[in-house]
């Protein structure tokens, strides 16, 4: 059987907005405001990070919002030079999942500074960009102490 087409290599950019709703909306205002919010379920008492609009294991609605630490515990982490549209930065970048303190779930973000010290159940702080815009990377990284 033949080919009977061809194939190109080629890169699309797709602009497009995208629409956070209440929950998520809410969250970015709190980076905005150099804070992390957190949902917390009235059923299970875990806190949310990101905030979620119901709870994933008690599947009910969730309306109070926590400020919560900007510390936590490195769950599990890994580093890569691979290079991907929207990559923030350049270079290798590592990224982890963090158990911020009294938080019931991993939140995923970069790590940053002395990443000599990082390894799984290392404890980190939040360090925020100067100008912030609602956004996650409002959030620079996480900094191991």
């Amino acid at each position: 059987m033949s080919k009977e087409f061809s194939t190109f290599k080629k890169v699309i950019r797709l602009p497009h907005k995208y629409g956070a709703g209440p929950t998520f909306t809410r969250f970015y205002e709190g980076l905005k405001q150099g804070k992390i919010y957190g949902t917390k379920c009235p059923e299970c008492g875990d806190v949310l990070v990101p905030s979620r609009s119901m709870c994933p294991k008690c599947h009910v609605n969730l309306s109070e919002w926590v400020e919560v630490s900007q510390e936590g515990v490195i769950v599990s982490w890994a580093q890569t030079d691979k290079d991907f549209f929207g990559k923030p930065g350049q270079g290798t970048y590592t990224v982890a999942l963090i158990r911020l303190d009294a938080t019931g779930c991993d939140f995923l973000h970069l790590l940053g500074g002395n990443l000599s010290k990082v390894k799984t159940g290392s404890r980190v702080k939040a360090v925020w960009n100067e100008e912030k815009k609602g956004h996650m990377l409002d959030i620079k990284y996480f900094e191991p102490k």
